[in-house]
């Protein structure tokens, strides 16, 4: 997508009330007129005034009126008090800022059992904002167009690029682990759009909480440290931890609705290694409690375990769960007996993968050869298991 050429950083609107102003006669020097368009996001440079002024460029634009001079003079500085953005030049990253401050709120409120569905689509608006505001600092058109005309919408507004467009885009500021964390989130949207979903807020809290620490991440190295989010959204409390029996069902998504382990099973089967480990695609941590002997020396609710420390090595076993777990057959066999489909053999389960095909390559089911020894993922102990559920009169 090419770039819109302009040939300075003022908005149409802008240069309309500094013609105004220039008109009005009562600022005849270019300085004191470029103090009122000038902000920490933007620098203006004191000649685009001097063009105005002598006509050099921007002739087409006609001067503002009297009338929203006045109201432009009566507003300004018109400036959100905590980041100091500017609301109407900055109005795309105050929104992408409080959408995801939202997101992260509705997440934790208490009572809400909505909670992903309503993080994911706010989320998503917020990162749209963010990454719009970016190309229009780089002067990239993030508008549609179609046969080298604007696409508009059915009331005549020009169609600005959707997340999924944007995260195409060539020059996007992003990495690649940050834009599969966006995907994986764009197609939970679409698969859960319309539909009733069971708790899903478990299994994905890894991906949400990437999703903002990329958010604010791509916020401070795009805009600036002072836009962090940090200071808003501080440490959320719970009434809850995990028994080692919750854990188990979490990360088996036996609650889950089939379409919604499917979607993401094969999303993150696709994956290649490097981007699946990478914590900007999902933020994996180990946390253990800390007590302390003495007054204040528990400040900390939980410590953070870096994979290469003392601790991490006496808990290996537990870092270890964050990768792609493998069984061989007579695992998911003992499995499915386990769970009360006692009937379910060996002989079976090679039935079964035989009639699906389940070892094809372009399958979910992660099937990979070991030696002579076929494993399975994730994947195909859940297909296996709805079999088991789907025909309990066969199985139990």
């Amino acid at each position: 997508m090419s770039q819109r050429t302009r040939s300075s950083s003022l908005e149409r609107w802008e240069i309309a009330i500094i013609k105004a102003m220039i008109n009005s006669r009562k600022w005849k020097n270019n300085q004191d007129i470029l103090a009122f368009f000038t902000r920490p996001t933007r620098s203006v440079n004191h000649r685009a005034i001097s063009e105005i002024r002598d006509q050099r460029k921007h002739s087409s634009i006609k001067a503002a009126s009297t009338e929203d001079l006045d109201a432009f003079l009566l507003g300004w500085p018109e400036v959100d008090p905590e980041t100091g953005l500017s609301i109407r030049g900055d109005e795309l990253l105050i929104k992408a800022r409080e959408a995801m401050i939202a997101a992260v709120h509705n997440f934790n409120g208490a009572g809400l059992t909505f909670r992903a569905e309503l993080f994911i689509v706010t989320a998503m608006i917020a990162w749209t904002y963010l990454l719009h505001a970016y190309f229009k600092r780089k002067n990239v058109d993030y508008r549609y167009h179609e046969r080298g005309a604007l696409v508009r919408t059915p009331s005549g507004a020009e169609k600005y690029w959707d997340l999924a467009t944007c995260l195409s885009y060539a020059q996007s500021p992003l990495v690649e682990a940050e834009k599969m964390n966006l995907l994986f989130l764009l197609e939970l949207r679409h698969e859960i759009e319309h539909r009733t979903t069971n708790r899903i807020d478990d299994s994905i809290g890894a991906k949400l909480q990437a999703c903002c620490l990329n958010f604010n991440d791509a916020l401070q190295r795009l805009f600036g440290m002072q836009y962090g989010l940090q200071r808003r959204l501080p440490l959320a409390l719970q009434f809850v931890s995990l028994a080692p029996d919750q854990a188990i069902a979490i990360k088996s998504k036996r609650y889950l609705p089939r379409n919604i382990a499917t979607m993401m099973e094969t999303f993150d089967s696709k994956l290649p290694d490097p981007i699946w480990n990478d914590p900007r695609f999902a933020f994996r941590v180990f946390m253990i409690p800390k007590t302390a002997n003495r007054e204040g020396g528990a400040d900390l609710a939980v410590q953070l375990v870096d994979r290469d420390s003392e601790i991490a090595e006496k808990f290996s076993i537990a870092l270890k769960e964050v990768e792609k777990k493998k069984y061989l057959p007579k695992e998911i066999v003992a499995t499915m007996q386990g769970e009360g489909f006692r009937r379910f053999n060996i002989t079976r389960h090679t039935e079964l993968w035989k009639e699906l095909n389940a070892k094809d390559p372009k399958k979910p089911y992660g099937a990979i050869a070991v030696g002579s020894q076929w494993c399975w993922y994730e994947t195909w102990l859940q297909r296996v298991r709805q079999e088991c559920q789907d025909h309990p009169e066969k199985y139990s």
